[in-house]
């Protein structure tokens, strides 16, 4: 690209990516997460003066960075207009341009994601050499339409399609683009392709320009999924500003504090490894596995404002765990604790362990009993995709609400022993094992890929069902 240096930053457990662009001794930013440490690194390897933060929209998948990194830096901060905000910022609309030293910045309403959406084209030479699309045009994909509410999904759908359209014929085609969303992010409307790509590219490749109106919005909205509740909390968060955030370790909880937490039905969530956690741990405690998408899925699940204490193998578990909360308004744990569960246990809090297996041992355990409480928690889509025969169908971020069924369907006479709790990856089945044993429910934790259940013998029914753009997340 034509003298300019994009480095992408990349926040893995939300899906989504941020970028500082620079210029000889200046730069730009677009899209900054909360913890602002990671670009201010970028800006003293490089050398580089930030002029302009810029946002694409107002997030509903983590709080902004912006407005505190504009602060910290002198910066321009810089929103789509027609919001209501508590904060100053240039507040800026369709075909405005900001100079900078890095670029001239040509401004696009793109709207489709959000009604506010802003793209931003960067052009030198009187060409567009970048398209910076938050959540508008996507690798493969496109921003879903749905985060704001049922009365917006169609309207939006059918914004994003005549988006998709003008970035077409206003924007130079051999521009680089750049999303933020998109990486495994829920504000994806569908699995994206690749790591980069033009405008060209899109226009060959995209669904979203190859399909007439009507069917792309119809199969759109068809194919969404759900999204995690805590989105509706980072809107409101955004439009007030977020402020610094404070990373420093909590003060120690004893384990007497811990199992006074639990008992008061405070969150004590165990951050080590699954395998750790199944064979040992403490009991009452939730098994939020720190190396897999722990963030996304205690975001869901948890009732907003519960205080959390974290307890993990070291404070490095811990850190990084303060650093994915913030990101989506979680700002202090009340407290935290290191050490192998033996160290932390009290009286009120024994240790304990559960099963952990794959398919193949869940295929023999059901050849030889004939039947098994089997119990699947992956979201709508996978499951409409195949299932193990036999089992019942709880998505995990619903389980919370119907402990009470699976505790009713567990003891009744239909099958026999314990829950065997598979997801797609292992990784929520974890969460789900944890959190019904905390409830009384015997589990058995089949930690292992959904492929591998058919390579093992087990019976998969697919349901029919047609075509959608949707498509199903990963863990």
């Amino acid at each position: 690209m034509t003298n300019l240096d994009v480095v992408s930053i990349e926040t893995p457990n939300l899906g989504d990516r941020s970028y500082v662009v620079g210029r000889g001794s200046s730069a730009i930013v677009i899209d900054p997460q909360r913890d602002i440490d990671r670009v201010e690194s970028i800006l003293d390897q490089r050398g580089w003066s930030v002029s302009h933060v810029l946002e694409t929209h107002f997030h509903n998948d983590y709080v902004s960075g912006g407005l505190e990194l504009a602060r910290a830096l002198g910066a321009e901060y810089v929103v789509p207009s027609g919001m209501d905000i508590a904060f100053s910022a240039n507040q800026v609309s369709d075909k405005d341009e900001i100079t900078a030293d890095v670029a001239l910045i040509r401004v696009l309403h793109t709207p489709g994601h959000t009604p506010n959406h802003l793209s931003f084209a960067l052009n030198t030479g009187g060409a567009d050499v970048a398209l910076f699309t938050g959540g508008s045009l996507l690798f493969g994909s496109v921003g879903r339409p749905d985060l704001l509410g049922a009365a917006l999904t169609e309207p939006l759908a059918h914004a994003q399609w005549n988006s998709m359209r003008r970035i077409a014929s206003e924007v130079t085609n051999s521009a680089q683009v750049y999303p933020t969303h998109g990486f495994g992010s829920f504000c994806s409307a569908t699995a994206t392709v690749g790591n980069s790509s033009t405008v060209a590219e899109q226009m060959r490749t995209n669904p979203a320009f190859s399909v007439d109106e009507e069917t792309y919005v119809s199969e759109l909205i068809a194919g969404l999924d759900i999204f995690p509740t805590y989105y509706a909390h980072m809107g409101p968060a955004n439009q007030a500003g977020g402020g610094p955030i404070d990373l420093s370790l909590p003060q120690v909880a004893s384990p007497q504090e811990i199992a006074a937490a639990i008992a008061r039905g405070e969150w004590v969530v165990d951050l080590r490894h699954r395998k750790a956690y199944a064979a040992d741990h403490l009991r009452g405690t939730l098994s939020f596995d720190v190396y897999g998408n722990a963030v996304t899925y205690l975001g869901w699940m948890i009732d907003w404002g519960t205080p959390i204490t974290l307890i993990g193998d070291d404070v490095s578990e811990i850190a990084a765990m303060q650093r994915e909360l913030v990101r989506i308004g979680i700002d202090r744990p009340v407290a935290h604790a290191v050490g192998s569960p033996s160290d932390l246990t009290s009286p009120g809090t024994p240790t304990t362990s559960y099963p952990r297996v794959t398919h193949i041992e869940m295929a023999a355990a059901l050849k030889d009993n004939g039947q098994l409480r089997m119990l699947d928690l992956r979201r709508n889509s996978e499951f409409d995709d195949g299932y193990v025969r036999g089992a019942k169908h709880v998505p995990l971020h619903e389980l919370r609400g119907r402990v009470d069924e699976i505790k009713g369907w567990a003891a009744d006479d239909a099958g026999s022993g314990p829950v065997w709790v598979y997801c797609g990856s292992g990784f929520r089945a974890s969460i789900g094992a944890s959190l019904l044993e905390a409830a009384d429910v015997e589990v058995i934790h089949v930690d292992d890929d959904f492929p591998n259940a058919e390579k093992a013998g087990l019976v998969i029914e697919r349901p029919p069902h047609g075509h959608r753009i949707g498509a199903a997340y990963a863990d």
